[in-house]
């Protein structure tokens, strides 16, 4: 971001008189603060940042403009990545516990109407029945933005008392050398100025953060206008029976073909439909066919794009969420990408706030996020056109045999384009691989059977996905169990982790010979790291079940769970690593 000296960027994205930032507060002047980063914005995204920031101990300003509230939520599935992330910050069973019925049905019904003729069925049990997976210490969980949101500013805490602040505009932004000075606006109309050294926004598709910093955000698909209907109906799940769903597809040729959506496994629902001027009860009775009472509590127009941010930084200011991607809901990709980000940025930020951070370090945020969006992007497009293009039968709804045999074709074609992939697609979102200057590339043949695909297959093995029994570099770090609850995925977060395996166990395969324990001593290491300040951990595991997942006797593992480098011997230039890893060597 150029540099300002007199005049500051509105966050509408044109030029305002920024007000006085030096004098203290004075009538007709603003208070003046200071923090490490602000976060614009407080959805799941902002929220997921600050908890990330808390969990490193960084000082950060949360604003958000709402009130707090979400009275028409949109988010509803919170992704098993993204449940990781939960975990790590101390909030997945709050998420878990926040209300949804263990009892409940999961399955995704294809349907004329809810309750009128079904066409196909995913049957995917119940959350308190299903299996675990083999893949992750914490499944998906059903947990919507508006008990989502409240959960996680209740978790971090709500001004006096902690960090966010509601009710609170940012209104301009000027960027200097060392720090980002904005410009806020309380609901009493109290303004403050606040130099914050970063500031990151996550304010949504619309970002005036994007939009003040002049960052394109091109168009990649159509955009489409659809319609989000809020409704209560307490007797439907009842009239419905085993017919019940988590998610009812409405496919009738008149238009519906978007999903109806359990948002509290009682009495709230949520359609998606086209927009259009019909009444938003008639446009309900529509999609339901049982006679039972209809509350519509919201009714919004919104506009679904697929976009990504031509940049996610410009000087000190960063963009995560929709404030840098926004995609289709088709998959539930938008929060995982989102808190991706998040978990991403938050360590980055951390060690260049600490010191220890090189020049390039706060680069790879974009380097390594941005091809996760446009992957996504790409994924939910293609579910989304798996819906909409479907050729509807004007007879489908009809109680004829040119119906019947309608709604048998439409069966086979939907059983046949793999429609489990929109709700059950786990590669997209743990086998992406980040490739930057701050993952070391292996050299040329030390690779070993599970990474043949690079990883990024979601092939099972006998021992589960191979995305999960890899450490190939910039690959999410493999769950296993070390003990009842204890994944090893719980000994990353804090700082860098050195995982030391004993040597032989099958480890090391596709390389030159076995090594012995004096060999892989991580002494080198460890004082590279110390000569940089790079916080680092050492862990010895004996396990023979994890070492063979973790193919290596020793892994170097993020702050963020992302594989950095790994090696059956130590490396001959340690420095050298230690310098990679913290952005200073590319």
């Amino acid at each position: 971001m150029a540099e300002s000296s007199g005049t500051s960027r509105s966050a509408g994205g044109g030029e305002s008189t920024r007000g006085s930032t030096g004098a203290p507060p004075a009538a007709g002047r603003p208070a003046v603060e200071e923090t490490e980063v602000l976060i614009v914005g407080g959805g799941p995204v902002g929220l997921a940042l600050a908890l990330d920031l808390t969990h490193r101990g960084v000082d950060f300003v949360l604003v958000e403009a709402g009130d707090g509230p979400v009275t028409h939520p949109r988010v509803s599935t919170v992704g098993p990545r993204a449940m990781e992330a939960f975990r790590r910050w101390g909030v997945a069973d709050a998420i878990r516990g926040a209300g949804w019925p263990s009892d409940h049905t999961l399955d995704i019904a294809w349907v004329t109407a809810v309750g009128g003729y079904e066409l196909h069925r995913l049957r995917l049990g119940t959350a308190g029945e299903r299996p675990p997976p083999s893949y992750t210490p914490e499944p998906e969980s059903i947990c919507p933005q508006h008990w989502l949101a409240p959960l996680l500013t209740a978790h971090l805490g709500v001004r006096p008392a902690g960090p966010v602040r509601l009710g609170t505009r940012l209104v301009a932004l000027a960027p200097k050398p060392d720090r980002v000075s904005a410009a806020l606006v309380d609901g009493a109309g109290m303004r403050t100025t606040m130099h914050a050294r970063y500031l990151v926004g996550c304010d949504g598709a619309s970002s005036p953060v994007r939009k003040a910093c002049g960052i394109a955000a091109p168009e990649r698909h159509r955009t489409r206008t659809l319609r989000n209907i809020l409704f209560r109906s307490p007797g439907l799940g009842a009239a419905l029976g085993p017919r019940a769903a988590l998610v009812h597809f409405v496919t009738e040729p008149g238009g519906l073909r978007y999903p109806l959506r359990s948002m509290d496994g009682r009495e709230l629902y949520r359609l998606t439909c086209p927009a259009g001027p019909a009444g938003a009860e008639r446009v309900v009775r529509r999609a339901i066919a049982p006679d039972v009472p209809v509350e519509v509590l919201s009714d919004t127009t919104w506009h679904l794009t697929h976009r990504v941010a031509s940049v996610y930084r410009d000087g000190r200011v960063f963009l995560a969420g929709d404030a840098a991607h926004t995609l289709s809901p088709s998959g539930g990709f938008g929060l995982a990408t989102g808190v991706g980000d998040a978990a991403d940025l938050g360590w980055k930020l951390a060690a260049e706030l600490a010191g220890w951070a090189g020049s390039g370090l706060l680069d790879t945020y974009e380097s390594e996020r941005r091809p996760v969006a446009v992957g996504s992007l790409e994924e939910s497009h293609r579910n989304l056109r798996r819906t909409v293009d479907r050729r509807l039968s004007a007879a489908l709804c009809d109680a004829t045999e040119d119906g019947e045999r309608a709604r048998a074709e439409l069966a086979r074609e939907i059983a046949e384009s793999d429609p489990l992939r929109e709700f059950h697609a786990p590669d997209l979102h743990f086998a992406h691989r980040y490739a930057s200057t701050a993952i070391v590339v292996e050299e040329e043949g030390t690779g070993s059977a599970a990474d043949e695909d690079d990883g990024a297959s979601g092939r099972d093995g006998a021992d589960g996905p191979v995305w999960n029994r890899t450490t190939l570099p910039g690959v999410r770090a493999p769950h296993a169990w070390l003990g009842p609850g204890r994944s090893t995925l719980d000994l990353y977060g804090g700082e860098f982790v050195l995982l030391r395996f004993d040597a032989g166990g099958g480890i090391g395969a596709g390389t030159s010979g076995r090594t012995g324990a004096a060999e892989v001593s991580p002494d080198g290491l460890v004082r590279a790291f110390a000569d940089r300040r790079v916080p680092l951990r050492v862990r010895h595991c004996h396990d023979p079940r994890v070492a063979r997942r973790y193919e290596r006797p020793l892994v170097l593992v993020r702050p963020d769970g992302h594989v950095a480098w790994r090696g059956v011997v130590p490396p001959a230039d340690p420095l050298r690593i230690a310098d990679l890893v913290r952005g200073a060597g590319g």
